[in-house]
């Protein structure tokens, strides 16, 4: 049960409310390109000019939308860019914001465990069908604001390349930095006390950093061929939480007018969690700001001797020292929490009461207190699989290389559980909220596509199948990823025509509001999420081979789910306990009686029941 508890706690740290990042969109150049002529433009801060894509599109890399958040502008709101003399050549990405390099961050040729990237990263890239300035400016085209996952912790958006997106959706598409870790959610009382603002001392910089490049699109944007009347934003994992943090924040509003969250979760997390001690009352996590201030101030000490010497500094002090320290120890100070393949245990999206609502984020969207906007919601059949696959206490490597479960049934039971539990958390229960509160203007998906190849012993369509973040090449129309070896000529017509179908409905919903039968109208009709009991709730994305696209009517509860694996035969108590021990941690369900209680069919029943 120890083991259940941990891989469902994983998942819900890297799945829910935060993610995977990888080089989601693919084929993302490493070296400068070459200036197009034609792509010049001129901004409110100066010229630039970007090269031409190969496909139609246009690309413009590297754009500043705030200033450089170092020095005295760590931990504050971000500020409008600078002017810049001639013409600025946007040819390659800005600087990945400050992480740890591992696996999944997505950063070439740097070594695991490496701290990377830099505070000056706040940048974005444009990416629009072709065209000289002259006779762009008129088109409006609908823009989509795309943010990377990676936790809130790692990626970039120099990853993702939105040329194909652009020209086959005849939409602009922007990807966007934001100060991630520490460096993006902190809040400390040292800090507050002498702050400008509210938004200086709301901890949620990440947030205010998306923020920034929405008023960036919404200044500049037409430049490039865009309506600023009509954003769509859209992220994955993380990304797809913060879209959710974007429909919930007052400064956002009116800046973006439909929204998709891709495998994203509601939840947000309290400042005592965020920045209390865990022996204060409440508590607070054990890398709360309270936790951690010690080990950044005094690096390279004992912590009994680092808390000693952090309460002899007045506030101005720790703030003074915080802003000076070296962006290494501040990384550093979260490592006893352990890093998971670049990823670590940050508390992001903090209840501040100004820039998010003080309330938890399922509360907010049930009261209606939110941005109404249309919006996708959506998640994929296998979401866990990704953390599943990783983990060597239940998966064989034979040669390093070949992956095997040590029990192939546990293994998709747990993934088949946890996945549906992803699913209630971050589709279900927020579609039927938002629902009640702006109408019929909600869809969600659930992506199905597993025809990934079968090598030697290893079954990858069980062991990853629709994992997580396996629909971003969907998207972006590219393969060239990190699981680029899972995309073969044996699949390819199949996920071509599916990643063709994706295009179309993301699209079209940037277009009108409502994805509709795509931008041609040929696809089957994606129906919004129905208020009653029967009626359609999401459509299901997947390749002919697989069902093809279609309309499910079943939604899940916390009590149907739990009811669900109180009868399923295919389980034993055994295995009911193994998979319930990590709902409790990470669907925060009823706590039980009992183990025994909890993990029987009649404990599960009555558990359901509460």
């Amino acid at each position: 049960m120890r083991r259940a508890s941990t891989v469902f706690a994983l998942a819900a740290v890297l799945s829910l409310s935060l993610t995977a990042c990888r080089r989601g969109g693919g084929n993302a150049p490493t070296t400068p390109q070459t200036a197009d002529p034609t792509s010049q433009r001129g901004l409110s801060t100066g010229a630039v000019v970007g090269f031409d894509a190969g496909n139609g599109a246009q690309g413009w890399r590297g754009l500043p939308f705030a200033k450089p958040p170092v020095g005295e502008l760590r931990w504050r709101a971000p500020q409008p860019p600078q002017r810049w003399d001639g013409t600025r050549e946007a040819l390659k990405a800005g600087a990945p914001c400050t992480q740890i390099a591992g696996l999944l961050s997505g950063i070439p040729d740097a070594k695991a465990g490496t701290v990377v990237g830099g505070e000056d990263c706040l940048y974005l890239n444009v990416f629009a069908p072709k065209g000289a300035a002259q006779e762009v400016t008129s088109r409006k085209l609908p823009v989509m604001v795309w943010i990377h996952g990676g936790g809130n912790t790692i990626g970039q958006a120099g990853n993702y390349d939105g040329s194909a997106l652009a020209v086959k959706g005849d939409v602009v598409v922007v990807t966007v930095n934001y100060r991630l870790g520490a460096f993006g959610w902190f809040r400390h009382p040292a800090l507050t006390a002498e702050a400008k603002s509210e938004s200086d001392t709301s901890g949620n910089y990440g947030t205010l950093d998306l923020i920034r490049a929405l008023e960036w699109v919404r200044a500049e944007i037409a430049a490039f061929g865009g309506d600023p009347g009509n954003v769509t934003i859209f992220g994955e994992s993380a990304g797809g939480s913060n879209v959710f943090t974007l429909l919930y924040a007052p400064a956002a509003k009116g800046l973006f007018h439909r929204a998709i969250a891709q495998s994203g979760g509601p939840d947000t997390i309290s400042l005592a969690k965020a920045q209390n001690a865990q022996d204060a009352s409440p508590p607070g996590q054990a890398n709360s700001s309270a936790e951690v201030t010690p080990a950044i101030l005094f690096p390279g000490v004992s912590r009994e001797e680092a808390v000693t010497r952090a309460k002899s500094l007045d506030p101005a002090e720790i703030a003074r020292r915080l802003r000076a320290a070296e962006p290494t120890h501040i990384v550093d100070a979260y490592r006893f929490q352990g890093d998971m393949m670049g990823i670590v245990r940050v508390p992001t999206n903090l209840r501040d009461g100004h820039v998010l609502p003080a309330d938890d984020g399922l509360a907010v969207l049930a009261a209606g207190r939110y941005q109404h906007v249309p919006v996708i919601l959506g998640s994929n059949r296998d979401e866990i699989k990704l953390f599943l696959f990783g983990d060597r206490s239940i998966v064989t490597w034979w040669l390093g290389f070949l992956p095997r479960p040590k029990d192939s049934h546990q293994y998709a039971m747990t993934a088949e559980y946890g996945s549906m539990g992803v699913k209630l958390r971050g589709v279900d229960e927020p579609a039927t909220a938002m629902r009640a509160a702006q109408g019929p203007s909600v869809w969600a998906y659930r992506f199905d596509w597993d025809e990934e190849p079968t090598l030697l012993w290893s079954d990858f369509p069980l062991l990853l199948g629709a994992a997580h973040g396996i629909e971003i090449p969907f998207l972006f129309g590219t393969f060239d990823t990190m699981f680029a070896q899972m995309f073969n000529d044996g699949n390819k017509p199949g996920r071509e025509s599916l990643s063709n179908t994706m295009i179309s409905y993301w699209t079209q919903f940037a277009h009108t509001g409502n994805p509709g039968r795509g931008r041609d109208g040929s696809l089957p009709a994606w129906e919004p999420w129905g208020a009653d009991a029967g009626a359609a709730k999401y459509a299901v994305l997947d390749t002919q081979e697989g069902g093809g696209v279609r309309m499910e009517r079943e939604s899940l509860t916390k009590e149907t789910l739990l009811s669900k694996l109180a009868s399923d035969s295919r389980l034993d108590e055994t295995g009911r306990c193994w998979i319930f021990s990590g709902m409790v941690q990470f669907q925060d369900f009823p706590e039980s009686d009992g183990p025994a209680a909890g993990c029987s069919a009649e404990g599960l029943a009555s558990v359901a029941a509460q």
